[in-house]
């Protein structure tokens, strides 16, 4: 019997036993046991430490997204799941608040290139001055993301984030419009309630960290009553071997199958039925209008 031992622990024991009619063990043996026991609890110490890490990395990435406003009317979920084949960090986040004053909502989706513990932290650093700036600036959204972008490239000169900012506007029960800024990031997708799609590809610009001097257009659209916006990650539709568009095209076909569920039903089956292959980080976030003949939603 020989302890699995690795890093002062003990994890278990290896026994073995020969029977009747065999030599006993002799000192070969007992070494060869020996390099056997240590190199399985090298395995499995080193197994049980990269459990750990991925579920710090987990708890760290989640702990740095924040709670979603409540804004009567309105339906707005989101959904996180981490990289399942590795244990770093991503720096994918989202966001969504209550401007002060006018009272728009703001959706935000973005990504922050790298997958380390400094992308996290840049991640939330960049999630927070947008914070601000939104929250000072009462401005179209290709302007407070040209801000972000100065203050990018001011502050973190060598890393590059995509991000869709955009505003909803219209009072409790609608009709409403959305207004919104691309920095580089796949476009957002409208789906009505009769299930018709539509990516939304206006307003496009560079990732954040590339020019901050370049100009950034808004675009602004109507939104039908019981339409549904989806803002996500590449990780979402992107896959190894695979072209964007046809990413797209699943993502849009399942979105379509699904707009007559509850926009939580949505975002769940969505996530479970497209985050199969996925290789990065993916963030959702979820909004639902309200139905003329509903009234408005608790």
């Amino acid at each position: 019997m020989a302890p699995l031992r690795a890093r002062r622990r003990v994890l278990g024991a290896l026994t073995l036993v020969r029977g009747e009619g065999h030599p006993p063990w002799g000192e070969a043996d007992v070494a060869l046991v020996e390099d056997l026991t240590h190199r399985i609890a090298l395995a499995l110490d080193n197994a049980r430490l990269y459990a750990e890490t991925q579920a710090v990395a987990v708890r760290l990435q989640r702990s740095l997204l924040p709670d979603l406003p409540v804004v009567p009317g309105l339906r707005i979920t989101a959904r996180y799941s981490p990289a399942l084949a590795t244990a770093q960090i991503g720096g994918d986040w989202y966001d969504s608040f209550v401007l002060p004053e006018s009272g728009d909502t703001t959706l935000i989706i973005g990504d922050v290139t790298g997958h380390d513990l400094h992308a996290a932290v840049t991640m939330s650093q960049i999630r927070n001055m947008l914070r601000g700036i939104a929250c000072d600036r009462r401005e179209p959204p290709g302007m407070i993301l040209r801000r972000l972008d100065l203050a990018v490239d001011a502050l973190y000169s060598h890393r590059t984030a995509t991000c869709v900012y955009a505003l909803l506007k219209g009072q409790e029960g609608g009709p409403y419009q959305l207004e919104w800024a691309s920095a580089g990031h796949p476009p957002p997708l409208l789906v009505t309630a009769d299930g018709d799609t539509t990516y939304l590809w206006e307003a496009h610009g560079l990732l954040l960290g590339v020019d901050p001097h370049a100009e950034r257009p808004s675009a602004c659209l109507p939104l039908p009553e019981g339409s549904t916006l989806l803002l996500y990650t590449d990780g979402l539709i992107e896959r190894r071997g695979e072209s964007m568009d046809h990413g797209m095209t699943r993502l849009r076909q399942h979105a379509a199958a699904l707009v007559d569920q509850d926009i939580d039903e949505l975002s769940d089956e969505l996530m479970n039925g497209l985050v199969a292959g996925a290789h990065d980080d993916i963030a959702l976030l979820a909004l639902r209008l309200p139905q003329s003949d509903e009234g408005v939603s608790p």
